[in-house]
């Protein structure tokens, strides 16, 4: 009985893969090199289980496994796994595995890995993992990874993760992350997160974290270095220089006796400003030189047309250089808070006068080294 089953079944095997005049969709397809296959390539053709070295298809439904290639001038309906390169002239959906790159000339709809390049001419729905780059032509739903980069023509809704940037022709709905840039032609509905630079060419209505961050319109929150929105700020800028078409950036030069003299840079908005700024002397001019650089950040109110009022809260790290060697340490922080009291003379000088108190402490030591008032006053140009 068991030989005669195995003869059967031997039959109907060969019957299917031997006979494709009479039954052209008999549904096995083994393929050595293209032209050179059991099944012939017509329009009518579809395939059910694809095994080869290289194989073309007409259509598949069902499972293709190729050591180099498989390519399908229809629709992939089902699983294709090639050591190089898959694809599917028409449509993918299910899943999609490769070496080197799998093609979609229209929608990929489900999983798609490769080690280097995933292209879809289309729309993606689902998870596209590329080694290098991913490129989508039309909108793309779901999570886009490429190792260095990910393309999308048109709008994407889902996660996006690259190793160097992330790029978006219109509209982004999600969060995207990169090591270096993400850049999103027209809204960003989400968040940005980069290790350079966020760009939202139209409106930001989320959260954009980086080094440096650009929106034209603000609706939410910028955090990084640098800071720049064009024309609409709804939200909160945080940051070492937060910037816009009406910032004024001024030149703050003061002396006091916390630093002895000191030259800033201070960014002034409406209403918060930041200023960046270095100073000499951080300890008595008797000794030898040491030095500072600090930042502040604060609120501005006018009390009058000419005079204001403003406080701030300032990081400052110091450098004691050769003082080190008399017992004082080599480097100290300080947190300061002041209050400022601001007289515009013209519209490019004016003066003022600070009060503030502050601390300065040992960088591996939880110990205070020196606080008390601080004094100062100088004068503001531009």
């Amino acid at each position: 009985m068991d030989i005669k089953r195995n003869i059967l079944t031997a039959a109907i095997l060969m019957a299917a893969v031997c006979l494709p005049a009479q039954n052209k969709s008999a549904g096995i397809n083994l393929s050595i090199w293209k032209g050179i296959s059991t099944q012939p390539l017509d329009s009518t053709q579809t395939t059910y289980i694809n095994l080869g070295v290289v194989s073309s298809m007409n259509r598949l439904n069902g499972v293709g496994l190729n050591i180099l290639g498989g390519i399908t001038q229809r629709d992939m309906n089902g699983v294709q796994v090639s050591g190089l390169v898959n694809v599917a002239s028409g449509s993918m959906r299910g899943v999609q595995l490769s070496g080197i790159s799998n093609i979609a000339g229209n929608n990929t709809t489900g999983v798609a890995a490769t080690g280097l390049v995933s292209i879809t001419g289309n729309n993606v729905r689902g998870v596209i993992l590329s080694g290098l780059t991913t490129i989508t032509g039309n909108n793309a739903s779901g999570v886009v990874v490429g190792g260095l980069m990910t393309v999308t023509g048109d709008k994407v809704s889902g996660v996006q993760l690259a190793g160097l940037a992330n790029i978006t022709g219109t509209t982004y709905n999600g969060v995207m992350a990169s090591g270096l840039l993400n850049v999103t032609g027209g809204n960003i509905n989400g968040i940005q997160i980069s290790g350079i630079g966020n760009i939202a060419a139209n409106s930001l209505n989320g959260m954009q974290i980086g080094l440096c961050n650009y929106a034209t319109k603000v609706h939410g929150v910028q955090v990084g270095l640098i800071n720049y929105y064009r024309t609409e700020m709804k939200g909160l800028q945080l940051g070492l220089v937060n910037a816009n078409p009406d910032t004024r950036v001024q030149m703050m030069v003061f002396g006091g006796n916390a630093t002895k003299t000191n030259v800033a840079a201070r960014f002034k908005n409406e209403l918060f400003y930041t200023i960046i700024g270095a100073g000499t002397h951080y300890l008595d001019f008797s000794d030898k030189f040491s030095a500072s650089v600090f930042y502040r950040a604060g609120l501005s109110v006018p009390l009058c047309k000419k005079l204001s009022l403003s406080g701030d809260l300032g990081y400052q790290h110091i450098e004691t250089f050769k003082n080190k060697d008399y017992g004082i340490p080599k480097r100290l922080y300080a947190l300061q808070a002041r209050v400022n009291l601001e007289y515009q003379l013209t519209d490019k000088f004016g003066v003022f006068a600070t009060g503030g108190y502050g601390g300065s402490r040992y960088y591996n030591k939880s110990r205070t080294y020196d606080k008390g008032a601080i004094v100062e006053a100088g004068v503001i140009l531009f």
